[in-house]
């Protein structure tokens, strides 16, 4: 079986797919369970998608663990204290530089955010950083992009 690109969620692109059954975020959880792309997230992220919906949505806390399931979603270990030091030179926000460690250590093909303050809109980190970086509908943009060229070799 060919080699699946790997995707890493953070928690404001979990919460989307989650809150709601339309969109770019639940597309790419369908993609997961179709297992087209595999999909990350680090423990991080987890505990943040748990800790929100515990405040703003307690019942879709059974949703979250099923769609995590059925999306196949890999939980990643801790990054390494070197990776977390360089990313947050990038991001400038510990919470932040945490989860873009893991997707770095992971090796990522692409990174999924709605965050616009320290990741979209971050030129400097864009510039630094090995994989693409975008939300919801720039990585299935991408990803079709993928799928043509791939298709065309």
């Amino acid at each position: 079986m060919p080699t699946r690109i790997s995707v890493f969620l953070d928690t404001s692109t979990l919460f989307a797919g989650i809150w709601s059954a339309e969109g770019g975020a639940r597309m790419i959880l369908k993609l997961g369970e179709a297992e087209a792309i595999r999909l990350l997230v680090s423990s991080q992220v987890l505990e943040e998608m748990e800790r929100a919906l515990r405040r703003k949505a307690p019942a879709l806390l059974g949703l979250l663990a099923m769609l995590l399931d059925r999306s196949r979603v890999e939980v990643l270990p801790s990054p390494t204290p070197q990776r977390v030091k360089e990313s947050q030179a990038l991001v400038g926000h510990p919470g932040d530089a945490q989860v873009l460690a893991a997707a770095w250590d992971a090796h990522a093909d692409y990174f999924v955010t709605l965050g616009r303050e320290h990741f979209l809109e971050n030129t400097a980190l864009q510039e630094a950083i090995p994989f693409p970086m975008g939300t919801p509908g720039d990585f299935l943009a991408w990803y079709r992009a993928y799928l043509s060229k791939k298709a065309a070799d």
